[in-house]
């Protein structure tokens, strides 16, 4: 019984240690918002019921990638904490620092010497901070830790030989693939490990409990591999490799990837694009290094199998990611550091065991210093390269700064500079991002929108569509031609792009609400109105598509039924001064005149330069009577913002 307590009081003060420590290190994260696909992974609005949660389960595509078990962690979050940032980074922190105690305690168990340090490497290593501080990333810190839960509980069963262990593990592992299918990668590293340990595997022992599991993973495998290239779209002459290139380019990733742990500088969130050319002698290093490594540590293993070991773990982990199967991060980049979170852990144990055996040779004190050391600095890192994830100006300046040629963040860092409303800003940016990459349809279509935005519809023509004769079926495009040329006065034409965008993506709000608008305005508010009735049902948050709603509802003699719809635009949107003012336009015509004046004041009070709405306040307070001085004041106002509004309205 000591042993036992003391066992796990040694446990529990590096798990307290390393908790604190991942805190620290990572506190600048908590501050982050959210980047890139942050918002596709966070529930969506028409996800967050319990219907919700059921598609998320059985709707291949309802998610941006099929890991029920991830998005449903973001359901349970979204439920608890909504949109506030902070909570997703603080849960991906406590993870993280999960997976480090963990790693611990399995090194722990396998008598792997520096158990403890490799544990608090891997917890402060800056190669770790794509996947802790970005919160699309959930899916490593998850996996991971249900990855070497799974791998403790079937160590326990390998002792033990028990049914319910083995069902524990076998639970916790498919949970692991219902969150990341990396973790299919577990039963092979199992057995690196019984090889290791026992320099032999028994077929009945170790290998026939684990083929279903090999099934499992190869099924998880496949079925990932197929949502890549039908739903996410790795497909392509971007991802037209020969075999012997994507030797090529396992060799060179598995490289990289080891220089980065062992030399984490100029870490970045996407790095260059290599070229793999097979006609380049110097490419052929990478590899035949690689295969000389093995040769070498197979050479060695009579004498001690651990080396080999690690990089079986190590190579065997990288492998979805080495380019023998296409992700879509190969569109711009064959390397990320996220790619490598779990595989890390086995060059992160043999470097530690092998760090603890020349640290035991130096003076006790000596020791501790040069540890602390190593770990501080480690801490400093993760610090520094948090900071390049605070939000997404800073993320897309960083990338660019370190890679220049990165297409895909000129067009990112556009898109969020055109949301954050200085598109002036972003064209510049969609611009270089076309002249990096000219056959780039979303650029193009992206550059469309901006122009739109600045009033450049003229402009904006050509780049729209430039972008659907590269890409014909891009609803995006055909939905944005359909605005420039409304704006330039072709709306039949315009009309006709609303109806093929809607007819290749029917649950597509903005294009029924555009539809819905150009309606409205050649006078068929009747028509519209079924429009704004399903972008509304699409998008239950889309503030202006229940204003629209309202407003042609108003129009029609319906303002009953209009009034239900005004109250939930300005309640989705407090902010919107015309929701204001056309339900007050609305109360104006249906007598209700004190209820009027006081939604054109709350208009007015967004929006002191809003010039119909100090006309209706104008006249509503003619029309209510004893407000005449204050009326005058309203319509001269409103004569100052626009002469030709106000005239003959007296």
């Amino acid at each position: 019984m000591r042993k036992c307590a003391g066992s796990s009081a040694r446990t529990r003060r590096p798990c307290a240690l390393i908790f604190f420590a991942t805190f620290i290190a990572y506190w600048p994260a908590l501050a982050g918002g959210f980047l890139w696909d942050d918002p596709a992974h966070v529930t969506r609005p028409d996800l967050r019921s319990l219907a919700g949660l059921a598609r998320i389960w059985f709707e291949p595509g309802a998610t941006q990638q099929y890991y029920p078990l991830l998005h449903s962690a973001f359901w349970l979050e979204h439920a608890l904490w909504g949109d506030a940032t902070v909570g997703y980074h603080l849960v991906n922190v406590l993870l993280h620092a999960t997976a480090a105690c963990l790693f611990g305690v399995a090194l722990r168990r396998l008598e792997v010497p520096g158990a403890w340090l490799a544990a608090a490497i891997f917890a402060l290593h800056p190669v770790g901070v794509e996947s802790v501080a970005w919160i699309s990333e959930q899916k490593n810190t998850l996996s991971l830790v249900l990855y070497l839960g799974a791998a403790l509980v079937y160590l326990r069963f390998d002792e033990r030989r028990r049914r319910t262990d083995y069902a524990g593990a076998t639970a916790l592992f498919v949970a692991a693939l219902l969150t990341k299918t990396v973790a299919a990668t577990l039963p092979g590293a199992l057995l690196v490990i019984f090889w290791w340990k026992r320099g032999r595997l028994d077929a009945r022992r170790d290998g026939l409990p684990l083929l279903p599991w090999f099934g499992l993973g190869l099924v998880a495998g496949l079925f990932t591999a197929t949502v890549e290239h039908a739903l996410i779209g790795a497909e392509g002459a971007d991802f037209a490799l020969s075999f012997l290139q994507r030797g090529l380019l396992a060799g060179r990733a598995i490289w990289f990837y080891l220089g980065k742990l062992l030399w984490p500088a100029d870490l970045v969130f996407i790095y260059p694009r290599w070229d793999i050319d097979a006609a380049a002698a110097w490419q052929y290093l990478f590899p035949l290094a690689a295969l000389a490594a093995t040769g070498g540590l197979a050479w060695w293993a009579p004498r001690s199998r651990a080396p080999l070991a690690a990089l079986l773990f190590f190579g065997g982990s990288l492998f979805p990611a080495l380019g023998f199967v296409n992700v879509f991060p190969f569109l711009y980049s064959f390397v990320a550091d996220h790619f490598q979170y779990l595989a890390s852990l086995g060059a992160i144990a043999a470097a530690s065991s092998a760090l603890t055996f020349l640290l035991a040779r130096l003076p006790r004190w000596e020791s501790r210093v040069a540890g602390a050391t190593l770990l501080i600095s480690l801490a400093a890192l993760t610090w520094r390269q948090c900071g390049m994830y605070r939000d997404l100006f800073v993320l897309y300046d960083t990338t660019i700064a370190h890679n220049p040629a990165c297409w895909m963040a000129h067009n990112n860092l556009a898109i969020a500079l055109a949301d954050a409303g200085r598109c002036g800003e972003a064209v510049a940016h969609f611009e270089q991002a076309l002249r990096l990459r000219p056959a780039y349809p979303e650029a193009e279509a992206n550059l469309g929108e901006a122009l739109n935005r600045l009033g450049r519809s003229g402009e904006a023509i050509p780049h729209l569509e430039r972008a659907l004769q590269l890409q014909p079926t891009y609803a995006d495009a055909h939905h944005n031609l359909g605005i420039a040329l409304l704006a330039t006065g072709r709306a039949a034409e315009g009309m006709a792009q609303f109806d093929v965008a809607l007819r290749l993506r029917p649950a597509y709000p903005e294009a029924q609400f555009s539809l819905g608008h150009a309606l409205a305005v050649a006078g068929r508010y009747a028509d519209a109105i079924p429009h704004f009735a399903e972008a509304a049902r699409l998008k239950p948050d889309y503030a202006a598509a229940q204003l629209d709603w309202g407003t042609a509802l108003m129009v029609v003699d319906r303002f009953p039924e209009a009034v239900v719809h005004f109250e939930e635009a300005i309640r989705l949107n407090p902010a919107l001064p015309e929701a204001h003012d056309n339900y007050g336009r609305g109360l104006a015509r249906a007598g209700r005149m004190e209820e009027a004046i006081a939604q054109f004041r709350a208009a007015l009070r967004l929006n002191p330069d809003f010039a119909e709405a100090q006309l209706h306040l104008a006249l509503a307070l003619r029309q209510a009577g004893g407000h005449a001085e204050e009326a005058a004041k309203h319509f001269a106002e409103a004569q100052r913002l626009d002469p030709t509004l106000a005239a003959g309205s007296r």
